[in-house]
């Protein structure tokens, strides 16, 4: 299901966020709530900011893209569209990282 979430309120925000780390594995709840100088690890409420920044801003890109379902005789379309790869936000850094930079 779509979510517009420029329409959510920042609780309902935080209550996204927060549900679609949970399903990922993630616990926002490990990470501090005041500030560790020692070891820079954001609050929770930094982390969540930061995350409500990105989902307002970002995700629209990534969530609208749709592989291609390219026909294979005697093979589902859709279950092929799940081994193409959602873009990059920053490709540059996959490819050094994965070697095919120069390719």
């Amino acid at each position: 299901m779509a979510v517009d979430v420029s329409s959510l309120t920042v609780d309902q925000l935080n209550t996204f966020i927060t549900t679609r780390l949970i399903m990922s594995g993630i616990d926002l709840s490990q990470l501090p709530t005041v500030a560790d100088p020692v070891t820079g690890a954001p609050t929770q409420a930094q982390a969540l900011a930061s995350l409500r920044s990105f989902v307002l801003a970002t995700p629209e890109a990534i969530n609208t893209w749709r592989p291609s379902a390219t026909a294979v005789a005697g093979v589902d379309p859709l279950a092929l569209s799940q081994e193409a790869s959602p873009p990059l936000e920053y490709p540059s850094i996959t490819q050094a990282w994965t070697g095919l930079v120069g390719r």
